[in-house]
């Protein structure tokens, strides 16, 4: 069992990188994650901040941004929803 990795162990191997954050709702965010507790509460920073709305997707940049861990849906290390976008609308 020497490969087992924990949830926790797995975030915290990303503290430095990008990462997409799908939260509760219509939101998505990517940023470089600083630092979470045991919450999974997430100090981003470099951060765009995506809201899903009826007329389409709004765009926000912010320097730093808090996270609380209870609206957490997925966490992508590496991952980026624009990049995510335009291969599948590339392969349709």
């Amino acid at each position: 069992m020497a490969g087992r990795l924990l949830p926790l162990e797995l975030v915290d191997r990303c503290i430095g990188s990008r990462i997409w954050v799908i939260m509760k709702g219509d939101k998505e965010v990517v940023g470089t994650l600083r630092g979470f507790d045991e919450y999974v509460n997430m100090v981003l920073d470099d951060v765009t901040e995506y809201t899903v709305t009826a007329a389409g997707r709004e765009k926000n940049q912010l320097d730093q941004i808090l996270l609380n861990g209870n609206n957490v849906c997925i966490m992508v290390p590496g991952g980026d929803p624009e990049a995510s976008s335009s291969s599948s609308s590339s392969s349709s």
